[in-house]
């Protein structure tokens, strides 16, 4: 009988991780991702977060702390939806990946 290795990671965890490895080094890709989740999910702030933390990982987290200026406290907190970011502490996650907030007309329905 064949031994099959049973992963311990949730498929959610699986997916994140490869599309953490599809968005390093395509920045129009990250733009995209961050972009339809914030459309699709506006409802959802927790799911725009965790596309942000994606981001973050697939740019490299290490030292991602230091270039927003937070500490890494207050990134797990954001990150873990344990409280939501202060619109400062959003900005300068934003900023330190390389996007910034813009408020655009809502389309005509």
């Amino acid at each position: 009988m064949k031994k099959v290795k049973v992963s311990k990671k949730s498929p959610s965890s699986d997916y994140r991780e490869v599309l953490i490895e599809e968005l390093k080094g395509d920045e129009k890709a990250q733009y995209a991702y961050l972009k339809a989740s914030l459309e699709e999910n506006s409802d959802m702030p927790e799911v725009f977060l965790k596309a942000v933390e994606t981001v973050a990982k697939a740019r490299g987290f290490s030292g991602f702390a230091k270039k927003t200026g937070l500490n890494r406290e207050n990134l797990y907190r954001i990150f873990s939806n344990e409280r939501a970011p202060r619109l400062e502490s959003l900005v300068k996650i934003l900023d330190a990946l390389g996007f910034k907030l813009t408020i655009t007309p809502k389309k005509a329905s």
